[in-house]
């Protein structure tokens, strides 16, 4: 089984700062319970707050996936629907 390293950055709308950030914390403890949740660490940019990236490490990819349809994820999506600017995720293996 390979590990899988998750590194998600989101960027909040101006004005929506402060809502993506309470939405994403809120992800924090119910993610680390989960099944395969080795890291869940979320970082906000000390020069734009309006960035903020998760770097997420799970034991595999599937439970990864399994991880994504959850609840609180959908949760999420619904609460921040348009105060998103963007998203970027990344799927990496760790090499060294």
């Amino acid at each position: 089984m390979t590990k899988l390293t998750i590194v998600a950055r989101i960027q909040a709308k101006q004005d929506k700062i402060d809502l993506v950030k309470s939405e994403l914390l809120k992800l924090i403890e119910p993610t680390r319970q989960e099944k395969g949740c080795l890291q869940y660490d979320l970082h906000q940019d000390n020069t734009d707050p309006s960035v903020f990236m998760f770097h997420e490490s799970w034991e595999s990819r599937e439970l990864w996936q399994t991880h994504m349809g959850n609840t609180h994820l959908q949760a999420y999506m619904a609460a921040t629907d348009g105060a998103v600017e963007s998203f970027i995720l990344n799927e990496m293996a760790q090499i060294a």
